[in-house]
């Protein structure tokens, strides 16, 4: 009996060692946080300069016209 319980507890601790030990599962999940940190910082950016090049755009064109 206590042979097959150590046996058990060997299976289960190389199990769980393969399954849990991986961490492409996680690292897989920090590529994709960063993936989508950096494209929020993309877009802010794309917005923030887009805002800016309008007004600057805007004033030489009414400078032009006046």
């Amino acid at each position: 009996m206590h042979l097959q319980i150590t046996m058990l507890h060997t299976y289960l601790k190389s199990f769980a060692r393969t399954r849990v030990g991986s961490e492409r599962g996680a690292s897989l999940v920090e590529y994709a946080l960063l993936l989508a940190l950096i494209a929020i910082v993309c877009i802010v950016a794309i917005q923030f300069i887009g805002n800016a090049s309008n007004k600057s755009l805007s004033s030489a064109g009414s400078a032009v016209n006046g």
